[in-house]
């Protein structure tokens, strides 16, 4: 069994954070925040902000790391690494993997989102931000 290693990024505008809805497996349609793999010489702050750009086409600053969730399913081993972010620029479009982007209040977000440790995940960085 391999690990795989991924960064993804709760991304803040304000009181709104950045939600795509996932065009792949796993959780394939469901909402969640950008992130993805890891590639070869990269750091995973710069695999948020590439993953953020590719499937959003906003650009965002890392301000922190949020928490570190992983995935046992089978033979199946991820490593989800998340920090909190801050918007800088563009305006969601879904790229790459993403079939969809936008900003959506907070509130909002963490009933949109399945997946409980993503939710936990925005929840923990809404604290890191005082929103």
């Amino acid at each position: 069994m391999g690990v795989t290693l991924a960064a993804g990024a709760v991304v803040w505008r304000g009181g709104e954070v950045l939600l795509i809805r996932r065009g792949k497996e796993p959780r394939l349609g469901e909402w969640s925040i950008p992130g993805g793999r890891l590639e070869t010489a990269e750091t995973l702050k710069q695999a948020a902000v590439r993953e953020v750009l590719e499937e959003t086409a906003c650009r965002i600053e890392v301000l922190a790391l949020c928490d570190v969730v992983e995935v046992l399913e089978g033979d199946r081993h991820l490593v989800l690494v998340d920090f909190t972010a801050r918007w800088l620029s563009g305006e969601p479009v879904a790229g790459d993997d993403a079939l969809e982007a936008r900003f959506v209040p907070a509130d909002a977000a963490l009933e949109m989102v399945l997946w409980s440790e993503t939710r936990r995940v925005i929840a923990l960085s809404r604290g890191q931000m005082g929103v």
